[in-house]
């Protein structure tokens, strides 16, 4: 019933910048924690940043100071902020959020991912 929709990768130079978006649509009461995840070939997926419904944020210490996450509570939508890209960013970007449904029950849900690729 919930879809999670991201945008925004692409290939970019080291030093650029891209920001990535993720939509959120269906039978959606409302959203909770929302969080980027990405994982590169071989290696685990791994958390980049969260935000919660009331603004509070966590970044890995490998993207702070470079990324920052925001997000539009009318919108549905969470936004990743990636500035000052290094080739180690270069990894799939997966959205999650915990969604409560108009159910009332909760669900955790991931986007599809969007491939992010930073040339040297």
């Amino acid at each position: 019933q919930v879809q999670l929709v991201e945008s925004g990768g692409g290939l970019v130079q080291a030093g650029g910048s891209l920001r990535l978006s993720c939509a959120a649509s269906g039978s959606i009461f409302s959203i909770n924690t929302m969080g980027w995840y990405r994982q590169a070939p071989g290696k685990q997926r791994e958390l980049v940043a969260s935000i919660t419904s009331g603004g509070s944020t966590y970044y890995a210490d490998s993207v702070k100071e470079r990324y920052t996450i925001s997000r539009d509570n009318v919108k549905r939508m969470v936004y990743l902020q990636m500035n000052s890209l290094k080739p180690e960013d270069t990894a799939v970007y997966y959205c999650k959020a915990d969604v409560t449904l108009t159910t009332r029950s909760t669900v955790l849900y991931w986007g599809k991912g969007t491939l992010v690729t930073v040339s040297s």
